[in-house]
């Protein structure tokens, strides 16, 4: 079966687990999926949008793409700063998905490219 509701010595419900796991372990999972999906998705396309649709010369579209990679790597250091002395977990995971679909919406519009850069950058 699928899902198992362990019980503690008085008999009560203790924890629903999903094949064996807790349930947070798949929305973790879904989380970092998804998070991943946005950064190496973004990475395989940016510097080609930048140079065939921005069009930056091959020079400042490698500088903004270092940036941004550096970026994305640093400020999960802070996320999880934030997350264990002020935000709490669950919080600072919604922020931060909430603040990745804003970027990946903004970048619908070439006029707010480089917002679109800091709202992923803020959200990872």
């Amino acid at each position: 079966m699928a899902f198992h509701i362990s019980s503690d010595h008085t008999g009560q419900p203790a924890e629903i687990s999903l094949f064996g796991h807790p349930r947070g372990l798949a929305v973790l999972f879904f989380t970092e999926m998804w998070e991943r999906f946005s950064y190496y998705g973004m990475r395989a396309l940016l510097v080609y949008y930048m140079i065939k649709h921005l069009m930056f010369t091959q020079a400042q579209a490698s500088q903004i793409y270092g940036l941004y990679t550096g970026l994305v790597y640093l400020t999960p250091l802070f996320g999880g700063i934030l997350a264990d002395r002020a935000w709490g977990q669950r919080r600072t995971v919604i922020l931060g998905a909430v603040l990745m679909a804003i970027g990946h919406f903004l970048m619908a519009v070439e006029s707010l490219f480089f917002p679109a850069l800091l709202f992923l950058i803020l959200g990872n």
